[in-house]
């Protein structure tokens, strides 16, 4: 395609779609840095775990061995990270793919070792990373603006699917009623909020509203867990970069681990040009 401008065929001038190749570089971009931050925002943590799984072996008949092994997470662990950077500064298509590619398989072994399976971060990372890989092998292939709009689109979908698992596992009563998030956020947590919120208010006051922000949360998951991904993409992305970082902000910046992969998954709708933005809101995208 080519820019600029051209005139139908009653002499109006239109605008011809430009193309959007340093968008879906940008795009790649955007999200691999996500991925990489996440896992760096872990990185003093699973330190000291490594440290922990070395000097004190945990055993359960429940996994092999392989995946009972402190050296498979290390290196599970640091390769995901080595094959982020591999990907991003490989200028060619083939090593940008085969990255990927290591970056999804090491994730998965830390999705199902012993010592990180029950770890979100690893979750999230691993579907954002299955969508890099996907982007990786269209990025040379597929018409930019077209494969913007189909990421965009994949996107909000898995975004739309961590939301909706995160409502799930709180409709219960004692997430109803405040109950949990009071208990594990508002009684004792060290955090900003919390301590502001402690020093602000009385008992029962602070009960109540646990109540409320615990029900603002499962309203919102549920909300845009299941309409996340009919949004227009900039007003998804928007909403998506929103939630994702305010659920961190406001309650645990460990959390950030968890969600920085999502929150750059989220910004790849705002590179939709916006002819396609336009389309997808008439249904016609």
């Amino acid at each position: 395609m080519f820019s600029g401008e051209t005139a139908n065929g009653s002499g109006e001038e239109v605008e011809v779609e430009a193309p959007f190749s340093g968008r879906v570089l940008w795009a790649y971009l955007i999200v691999q840095l996500g991925v990489f931050g996440g896992l760096a925002w872990k990185y003093e943590f699973f330190l000291l775990a490594d440290q922990v799984y070395h000097r004190l072996p945990l055993s359960d008949p429940f996994f092999p061995a392989w995946l009972q092994s402190a050296e498979v997470i290390r290196w599970a662990y640091l390769g995901s990270l080595a094959a982020i950077i591999l990907g991003v500064v490989g200028m060619l298509p083939w090593i940008r793919c085969l990255c990927a590619l290591a970056q999804v398989g090491c994730l998965g072994v830390m999705l199902i070792h012993q010592g990180s399976h029950n770890d979100m971060t690893f979750a999230t990372s691993l579907w954002v990373s299955i969508w890099v890989f996907w982007f990786a092998t269209r990025m040379d292939r597929d018409e930019p603006s077209e494969l913007l709009r189909r990421g965009a689109f994949l996107a909000r979908a898995i975004a739309s699917m961590i939301l909706l698992g995160g409502a799930v596992g709180k409709w219960t009563a004692e997430y109803w009623s405040g109950e949990v998030f009071y208990d594990i956020y508002f009684r004792e947590r060290d955090f900003w909020v919390f301590n502001y919120l402690r020093e602000s208010y009385d008992a029962e006051t602070l009960r109540g509203i646990a109540t409320w922000y615990s029900r603002k949360v499962i309203v919102v998951e549920t909300l845009f867990g299941f309409g996340l991904w009919l949004l227009p993409p900039k007003w998804a992305a928007a909403t998506g970069v929103a939630i994702f970082f305010s659920i961190a902000f406001f309650s645990n910046y460990l959390l950030f681990s968890v969600l920085l992969s999502m929150i750059g998954l989220s910004a790849v709708g705002f590179f939709v040009p916006k002819t396609m933005n336009d389309a997808s809101t008439r249904g016609t995208g």
